[in-house]
């Protein structure tokens, strides 16, 4: 489903993120979408996406910082022969994928690799060999990936009959890949946080219609780019459920896996550490453009704008900690490591169980994002395949319990820094003020907002009061205890009225599984 809804002559920040983020010349960029619309078979958008899928992955899984696990493996002392194995598959299925895009051109190519076996002469050769290398087209950019790819499966074919792979050798096979890749003309996905028009369009006509009627250009802009992201991360997960339907196929999904960590991270961090500045220059820029006659009367739209950015940046931010904290408990706990080498069929639990909680959170936070423009949205709305209910209450479950234990962790510090407080009349900076500050941006703030909680107002004011000062006021911190206590009582008030809706009836809560969510949440366990 397509949109367009006008924006009154400003910039359109999703149609140039699609266009304009890969970086083609504009000449490349027309070339690719004439040879795609030329495509003849229905599926080739699912084809396209599954290549350059592929080719990322390939690239971001020689990197065993991508891999699941809770340690990556110490390089000189691990046999990379399993990992060495995944990367053959994903070879392998590249020079199938590259065939099929190929099309018609797939006899030119193999015309010239029969030439190159019968040719005597090398500069004969030579000449042929450069003429391979030529990309003057897309067809000419597959043909140059299916040489060199398969080469490389030939490679790998030869590599997997050694004793033993060292890590040097692996990292040599991922750099051989990226060099292809990255000298490639018109198929090359190796950049953060880039999208495509073939595969990336929005199809929600709700969301589309959240994005167009963003004011701000700078809120427009970097929803527009969490969107995107967004569903392009749900679009790896339903890949990777795919894959586990098949167990020939489940181990390419270590490679989805890998683009996945690899780009949930880029987004997580832009969230995390960009957002509020983007945002604040943006609206600099805005406030600026308006001559200094009309500051007074604009005063009241500016303080609306202010405030709407103001949670819009609260929201992503949180967006951002939490897909953090997502990745952890996936990698760290659902998903066995590489070398596991676990049988297919607990690999294909493994990886459904884990596309299942990813993609859970992955749709409750783009509606969340969507929300802060449309509170009447439902995720319903927006996905066809939107969590159950079941799933949901239990997910809120665990976070009010998780936030519940932080809550109380803050209330037992600051009693004991009651006395020292005293002893020190204020002039003590403490550390754990400022750890609470952080999660409850990272989490609190989402239950706070879309709850019923009537001390709203209250606790957001106690939160602005702990950040604007560094040094402990016995007063200050004592109001922050009543209203940490309010809240926690609130908290689990509601965690025990959850655990009595119908969906969750003869459901235990699994407190342990919460436990060690929040030590990840905490940062004792796998880095994100």
């Amino acid at each position: 489903m397509a949109v367009d809804i006008a924006r009154k002559g400003r910039r359109d920040f999703y149609t140039e993120l699609m266009r304009d983020t890969r970086g083609l010349r504009r000449e490349h960029a027309a070339a690719r979408e004439r040879w795609f619309n030329s495509l003849p078979w229905e599926r080739k958008e699912e084809t396209l996406f599954e290549l350059e899928l592929l080719l990322k992955g390939l690239v971001c899984f020689a990197n065993p910082r991508n891999h699941p696990g809770l340690r990556a493996p110490t390089p000189l002392a691990h046999d990379f022969r399993q990992e060495l194995a995944i990367m053959r598959e994903g070879v392998h299925r590249i020079t199938v994928v590259s065939r099929q895009l190929l099309g018609k051109h797939e006899r030119a190519y193999s015309f010239n690799r029969y030439l190159e076996s019968v040719l005597a002469q090398d500069h004969a050769r030579s000449l042929l060999a450069k003429e391979g290398t030529t990309q003057n087209a897309p067809e000419e950019s597959l043909a140059a990936l299916r040489s060199a790819f398969t080469n490389l499966a030939e490679i790998l074919d030869g590599l997997g009959r050694l004793g033993r792979i060292h890590y040097r050798l692996f990292a040599a096979v991922g750099s051989m890949a990226m060099r292809e890749i990255g000298r490639n003309v018109y198929f090359n996905p190796l950049m953060k946080l880039e999208f495509r028009p073939e595969f990336d369009r929005i199809r929600s006509f709700e969301v589309l219609e959240v994005i167009q009627s963003i004011e701000s250009e700078a809120g427009h802009k970097v929803v527009a780019l969490a969107f995107l992201s967004l569903f392009r991360l749900l679009r790896y997960m339903r890949t990777a459920r795919a894959l586990a339907a098949s167990r020939d196929d489940v181990a390419r999904s270590h490679l989805v896996f890998a683009v996945m960590r690899s780009d949930a991270r880029a987004l997580s961090s832009f969230l995390r550490r960009e957002v509020a500045g983007t945002l604040a220059e943006g609206f600099e820029r805005e406030v600026l453009r308006v001559p200094a006659a009309e500051i007074s009367t604009r005063l009241g739209d500016f303080a609306i704008e202010h405030e709407t950015l103001r949670r819009l940046k609260a929201t992503l931010e949180s967006v951002g900690s939490q897909l953090r904290l997502e990745l952890r408990r996936a990698f760290g706990r659902l998903l066995p490591a590489p070398r596991d080498e676990l049988p297919p069929g607990d690999l294909q639990e493994a990886v459904l169980t884990a596309t299942a909680s990813l993609t859970a959170f992955l749709q409750q936070a783009t509606v969340a994002i969507a929300r802060e423009f449309r509170p009447e949205l439902d995720g319903e709305r927006i996905f066809d395949d939107f969590i159950s209910r079941a799933a949901q209450s239990e997910r809120l479950r665990r976070d009010i319990w998780m936030f519940a234990q932080i809550l109380r962790g803050f209330i037992a510090k600051a009693a004991a820094a009651s006395t020292a407080a005293d002893r020190w009349a204020g002039f003590t900076t403490f550390r754990f003020i400022r750890d609470f500050i952080v999660y409850f941006r990272n989490m609190g703030y989402q239950l706070l907002r879309f709850s019923d909680y009537e001390r709203f107002d209250g606790f957001m004011a106690l939160v602005e009061e702990l950040t604007d000062t560094d040094i402990l006021d016995p007063a200050r911190l004592g109001r922050a205890v009543r209203e940490c206590e309010e809240f926690f009582a609130y908290l689990m008030d509601t965690f025990e009225k959850i655990g009595q809706r119908e969906e969750l009836h003869g459901v235990t809560f699994d407190r342990k599984d919460a436990a060690e969510t929040l030590k990840l949440y905490l940062g004792q366990g796998a880095g994100g």
